[in-house]
């Protein structure tokens, strides 16, 4: 079992937005457990959260753009490139303004200040998305495509193609995540004169200079567009260096715009909210397509966790029987709703009962149609996780289990006699002084018909 990691310090950096240009000052502090990545702005009344989750994607213009309910979040796609990079799940990003800094263009400095925080496992268990069969989206009017499959590691391959001379087509590939630091973290970002020109037209890249980005010549320069950029950029000269380049930057590696390309599908792939396990390709990417293609991963990711029906062997032996049960359990019948443990972990536990017309409960619930009550069905989900957390103490039968809490209680299907209902309880958090939180699912006929988060304490009789 993989588990979450956060960092283990806060740590800041300061720097300005590429087309802001103004000075922000950004802070990783550590997560809790299932947090994920979130963006807090510090500068704003009530200090908004902001999730990274495609779904908050509002603009792809130069850079990744998020927004939920007013608040915006620019161009969080290098800082988010090197959270994923550096293996963490959990992490919370204060900043004082609305766009993240772009340093030198590329993710080298958020890798450095994550390294000097530390890293630190959780006790949580990472959830990972494997991927079973090929996923792909199309941007119709560019010709970018990006598609995952299949594969024992996450890994990615970008190809860029500008159709210049200067620059011509590309591939970089990441065999797996450790690489990313090493090989694709100080790729820059990189713009075409003909986009810069316009770019400055339109006032934006307030915030760059020739050390956060790269510049490749695409087009003879004017006077006047030299003037411009001596201005923008406050220089006294200007050249164009032999490979095509503007001067004062020297290429890291002959294919960095397609490792750059690569660092910004990391970035954008991680607000999809969950690991994947696959081999990503991308044919031109782009932040629209990126973040297309992360919305829909992540919708059907979504829709196949909600419907996913784990699937035992009834047959087998089971763990604990009915006997088994009674030892452990304070509950006794008409009130012990579980007949089989299956399967138990430090971690999880999964019950049986098989539901028949001489239940107790359906003399009265009701008598002309039966339906199992759910709120027996939550109780018979809190008796298996019962199981669970009694079996961290040498003598459960000393011991008695109340419940504490229940939340997000969902009822979607009827259970009816002759029915056989699973019940799989997880921990959310650790087994701590007797008290149990967990997420408990009950499944029947190949669907799920309830689910709840619990917590419940064992006490001494």
């Amino acid at each position: 079992m993989v588990k979450q990691k956060t960092i283990k310090s806060e740590i800041s950096l300061t720097g300005v937005g590429l087309h802001t240009g103004k000075e922000v000052k950004m802070t990783f502090k550590p997560a809790p457990a299932n947090n994920g990545f979130t963006f807090v702005r510090v500068d704003l009344e009530g200090q908004p959260v902001i999730e990274a989750d495609a779904n908050y994607v509002v603009n792809t213009q130069r850079g990744t753009n998020l927004e939920k309910l007013g608040v915006q979040i620019q161009t969080p796609e290098h800082v988010l490139a090197a959270l994923t990079g550096c293996d963490l799940d959990n992490v919370i990003i204060e900043l004082n303004a609305s766009e993240l800094p772009i340093m030198d263009g590329s993710s080298k400095y958020f890798v450095e200040a994550i390294e000097k925080a530390g890293i630190e496992e959780q006790e949580a268990k990472r959830n990972v998305y494997v991927v079973k069969e090929v996923i792909s989206y199309t941007d119709e009017a560019t010709g970018s495509e990006i598609l995952v499959m299949p594969s024992d590691s996450y890994c990615i391959t970008t190809m860029v193609d500008f159709g210049t001379k200067i620059l011509g087509t590309q591939n970089a590939t990441m065999k797996c995540l450790s690489e990313f630091k090493d090989e694709i973290s100080d790729s820059r970002t990189f713009s075409f004169l003909h986009e810069l020109e316009s770019l400055l037209d339109n006032g934006l890249i307030k915030g760059g200079d020739l050390n956060n980005a790269i510049v490749y010549v695409d087009k003879e320069i004017s006077s006047s567009t030299m003037e411009n950029l001596k201005k923008a950029f406050g220089k006294d000269e200007i050249t164009v260096k032999p490979n095509g380049i503007l001067d004062n930057l020297t290429l890291h590696y002959p294919n960095e715009a397609a490792r750059h390309k690569l660092l910004d599908v990391v970035g954008d792939l991680s607000l999809i909210g969950t690991r994947i396990q696959g081999k990503v390709i991308a044919n031109k990417p782009g932040h629209y397509v990126n973040t297309q293609f992360a919305k829909k991963l992540a919708k059907i990711i979504k829709i196949e966790q909600r419907n996913f029906v784990p699937t035992y062997d009834l047959h087998q032996e089971p763990l604990m029987d009915i006997h088994k049960i009674m030892e452990t359990l304070p509950h006794r019948p008409p009130f012990l709703l579980i007949d089989r443990i299956i399967e138990m972990s430090e971690n999880h536990v999964v019950g049986m009962k098989n539901v028949t017309m001489n239940e107790n409960f359906f003399v009265g619930h009701f008598p002309e149609a039966p339906v199992m009550p759910g709120v027996l069905i939550v109780e018979a989900m809190a008796q298996t996780g019962g199981v669970l957390v009694l079996s961290t103490v040498p003598d459960p039968e000393n011991y008695l289990t109340y419940f504490m809490k229940m939340d997000n209680v969902k009822f979607k299907h009827k259970v009816l006699p002759g029915d056989t209902l699973i019940f799989k309880c997880e921990l959310i958090t650790p087994i701590r002084r007797g008290i149990c939180h967990m997420q408990a699912n009950a499944y029947a006929n190949g669907k799920l018909v309830a689910e709840a988060e619990l917590m419940a304490q064992i006490a001494k009789k």
